[in-house]
């Protein structure tokens, strides 16, 4: 995926009401983008880390520009999360997650309960399969961590997923990790022990558990490799 044409580099101030952000640029100018992360980008939002941002041709904007990613010991972390599902949906299309087989179709934002909605619905050779997309930018010693907050609505999206496959349908869990340092995944239990235990039941009960990283460039993000998956009792 191509990020907007026109960019620039600036030095992070501060990140602030959850979705704003200070930025200090090489102008002397001092600007406030939109920061599209709900989380708490634990590890990748320190003051003083250099930056990139992104201008919008959206002119009904009130911020025009966004963050789409901080630098961090020399490694740039995506934490754009509105990107995250459309980087799933190209590497589903190229054929570069193959874990489900030949995907026929792809079906955003489906509505699986009164109350909840579910990243994907594929249909494959074998059948439907239910597709919860999640975005990690947390990594500890080469480890990637999911979630950098505790997440009660991340739960419930798994325990969907398990609803679906104790009723026949398949369903999956996947793990964008944008960030390039990072060789394996695990749940980070330290941060929301009911999040990973309930990943741990429903991978056991048969809902599939991926990892994928992406390279993260100023210019282009694109999903390319698949990472192995540790669930147990060395969670981080």
């Amino acid at each position: 995926m191509r990020l907007p044409p026109i960019r620039q580099f600036g030095v992070l101030i501060r990140r602030y009401k959850r979705f704003l952000a200070d930025i200090f640029l090489k102008n002397d100018e001092i600007l406030t983008v939109h920061c599209p992360n709900s989380g708490s980008m634990r590890g990748c939002s320190e003051p003083g880390s250099p930056v990139m941002i992104s201008k919008s041709d959206n002119r009904r904007r009130k911020y025009a520009w966004t963050l789409e990613m901080v630098q961090k010991n020399g490694i740039w972390i995506g934490v754009n999360t509105s990107l995250t599902n459309k980087l799933v949906h190209e590497a589903l299309a190229g054929g570069v997650i193959t874990d489900f087989g030949p995907v026929l179709s792809i079906r955003p934002e489906v509505k699986v309960s009164e109350r909840s909605r579910l990243d994907f619905q594929l249909e494959t050779e074998a059948g439907r399969i239910y597709l919860e997309v999640k975005n990690c930018s947390l990594a500890e010693n080469n480890v990637a961590l999911f979630p950098d907050a505790v997440t009660t609505r991340g739960t419930k999206h798994l325990l969907e997923l398990d609803r679906l496959k104790q009723e026949g349908s398949g369903s999956a869990v996947l793990f964008c990790v944008q960030r390039s340092d990072a060789d394996r995944f695990t749940p980070a239990a330290s941060i929301d022990p009911v999040y990973a235990q309930t990943l741990a039941d429903v991978r056991d009960r048969g809902v599939q558990v991926l990892a994928y990283r992406a390279d993260v460039r100023p210019d282009e993000i694109r999903i390319s490799t698949p990472l192995p998956v540790l669930i147990g009792e060395n969670n981080v």
